[in-house]
């Protein structure tokens, strides 16, 4: 992972008691004012590959705290000379010491874990606690984007959202049916392809977050 130039893994004191170095200048990191598009929990980056490869106007980073699921994204994107495109090795919950307010454009959220039991709820992706983190970097128009194989955890995203000022833009239990011809969607993660097989349907939810 230390090998890759593209590859961030901040201690834990960095990112806890200060901010990261690069907090606020990704736009300088990149060399280009394009925007900046998270993919939270982003395993083995799949899908900011794919989106890097699609969009080159836009910048992607991936963040994940294990580390072996970043590497198979970061040693393809080098291999593949893909220049818009970093991976971060941090937690999600300290996502304010690594970007300024207003740095972000899109969030995409990717089959995360669903944390199904209700004492665990505190710690889903979507839950008040996290989207609050996301408002603060995040530009106003922006977009967040929910793809899971979870039926609870997208029903528990739109009851959250119900209960704050959101715009829905899509929604969909079932993308394959809903969106056949939708390119985007249509992008397959590893973990997605084994979903598929089981026969578990794809929702999806695409919303931006007004302030309180």
């Amino acid at each position: 992972m230390a090998t890759f130039p593209h590859v961030f893994q901040p201690k834990f004191d960095e990112v806890l008691q200060q901010d990261f170095e690069l907090k606020g200048k990704w736009h300088e990191y990149f060399n280009n004012n394009h925007p900046i598009v998270l993919e939270l929990g982003c395993g083995k980056g799949e899908y900011s590959l794919a989106l890097a490869k699609k969009y080159p106007e836009n910048n992607y980073i991936g963040i994940d705290i294990k580390g072996a699921r970043i590497w198979r994204g970061a040693k393809t994107s080098y291999e593949e000379k893909i220049s818009n495109i970093a991976f971060i090795r941090t937690r999600i919950e300290f996502i304010l010491s690594v970007f300024a307010p207003e740095e972000v454009a899109e969030i995409w959220i990717t089959f995360p874990d669903p944390q199904l039991p209700k004492r665990r709820s505190k710690k889903r992706l979507t839950g008040h606690r996290f989207l609050n983190l996301y408002r603060q970097i995040l530009q106003p128009n922006h977009h967040i984007y929910l793809k899971t194989d979870s039926r609870e955890l997208h029903d528990f995203t739109l009851e959250t959202l119900s209960e704050r000022k959101a715009i829905i833009h899509r929604k969909s239990t079932d993308i394959y049916n809903d969106f056949p011809d939708d390119s985007v969607l249509g992008i397959k993660t590893f973990y997605e392809e084994m979903f598929l097989k089981e026969g578990k349907p794809i929702t999806f939810v695409d919303f931006t977050l007004l302030n309180e």
